[in-house]
């Protein structure tokens, strides 16, 4: 499953995968660069303004698939700062995947019974 969340909620998950350009002091997880705003999109807080300008400098140039596969196949989540339900950059990349690919992109919710068992069973793969 792919998924889309803060720092603060799933930052401490081995799926998880930064697509922001800056990251939090001491980040040692992996980053996806390709999808992080350039800083002049960085402070434009109104989504019908930063969404076609994100579109046409950043994802209009990239490989949806390609993408899904470098981020970890069907098994990642990607992270930006912003609190669930605050406009952020995670949901747009989420809604041009499912346009380009077919594959709906979740918010994750730790106490999901759905999501808490897709973490468990990849624990149990890495363990088994």
């Amino acid at each position: 499953m792919i998924f889309t969340s803060n720092f603060k909620i799933a930052g401490h998950l081995p799926q998880a995968v930064a697509i922001s350009r800056g990251i939090p002091r001491g980040w040692q997880g992996r980053r996806y660069k390709a999808l992080a705003p350039p800083r002049d999109l960085i402070k434009i807080m109104e989504p019908e303004r930063f969404i076609p300008l994100y579109r046409a400098q950043v994802l209009d140039r990239l490989d949806p698939m390609q993408v899904i596969r470098e981020m970890g196949g069907d098994n990642f989540i990607m992270l930006c700062f912003e609190p669930p339900g605050e406009f952020c950059h995670r949901r747009v990349v989420a809604a041009w995947l499912r346009k380009h690919t077919g594959v709906l992109i979740e918010e994750f919710i730790p106490s999901s019974k759905r999501h808490a068992e897709w973490l468990s069973s990849l624990a149990s793969a890495r363990n088994g």
